[in-house]
């Protein structure tokens, strides 16, 4: 058995691309209080309208400049149904990413009618023989400015602090004049608009195309990295690192004759096992934010 290292830790870094856009932006969301179970159908949202516009216009830009855009627009309707309606977060979240993947699937197989077209222009790596170093752009945002601009801001900044109040306390929030609404509002439209990020550099980076079931449970599994990572930026990139690393592992066990025997849906499930494993051994006793969960009714 031969493990090429440098290509792991490539493959690796790619994987975990749209696990920590998505990661953020959900870590991001429910730290208002809010559980956003529509992270699922908000990154297929966003890899199709990516796609459908960067088809149409030659540009994976503008697919990019969609995709926020279309994320954002999830993020309000959620939104109206979990803040400005006080509905169920798990019906709302849940209705939403079926509503979601069922319109995105819908419309692909009424465009494109069984067809599968390619981007004539995606986003490409930096060229260089490293495969560590030959990552896509998006890639570099993720590690080295957004999740260091997310830490900071959570941290340090007033706007931070405002949702943090949020999350913790309806009654703090209001004695220090925040809008508990317009705080969470802002931070489920900022949210989606990252995971439709997520969403879309699956289309626009790696694919170069559009497939059925795409995200294949990545909004799943960041909503576990978040409750994992107890809601802290950087043990969210962590995890997104391990389910990553796992992921790259197995596509390379998978070739080497070593493991020719072991069934390709066991080799598959290694990443979840791996995320499941580690909710079990690290999500015990987990601390939710005070109103996780709780709609906001001012007394």
């Amino acid at each position: 058995m031969s493990i090429n290292l440098l290509a792991l830790v490539g493959a690796t870094l790619t994987i975990a691309t749209p696990l920590v856009w998505a990661g953020i932006g959900e870590l991001v969301v429910e730290r208002s209080g809010v559980l956003h179970l529509g992270i699922e159908g908000v990154m297929y949202a966003g890899a199709f309208v990516g796609f459908v516009a960067a088809l149409e216009s030659g540009s994976p830009w503008v697919g990019l400049g969609a995709a926020v855009v279309g994320g954002m627009v999830c993020g309000a309707l959620m939104a109206l149904l979990t803040v400005g309606l006080g509905l169920n977060q798990h019906v709302s979240g849940i209705g939403l990413t079926l509503l979601l993947i069922a319109v995105c699937e819908f419309s692909a197989r009424l465009r494109y009618a069984g067809e599968r077209p390619r981007l004539a222009e995606k986003f490409s790596t930096l060229t260089d023989a490293n495969p560590v170093v030959a990552q896509y752009g998006l890639t570099y945002v993720a590690f080295l400015a957004l999740a260091p601009a997310a830490w900071w801001v959570l941290r340090s900044t007033g706007a931070g602090f405002r949702l943090r109040a949020v999350g913790e306390s309806f009654e703090a929030a209001d004695v220090a004049g925040i809008s508990v609404r317009w705080t969470r509002t802002w931070a489920l439209v900022v949210g989606s608009a990252l995971m439709a990020v997520g969403g879309a550099f699956l289309t626009l980076a790696v694919l170069g195309s559009f497939t059925i079931d795409i995200i294949n449970g990545r909004g799943w599994v960041c909503v576990a990295l978040v409750i994992f990572a107890r809601w802290r930026v950087w043990p969210v990139v962590g995890g997104a690192l391990v389910f990553a690393a796992t992921d790259a592992l197995q596509l390379q066990l998978a070739i080497t004759s070593a493991f020719a025997d072991v069934p390709r849906e066991l080799m598959l499930a290694l990443p979840y096992l791996a995320v499941i494993a580690a909710l079990a051994v690290w999500g015990r006793a987990v601390c939710y934010p005070a109103t996780y969960l709780r709609p906001y009714e001012r007394g």
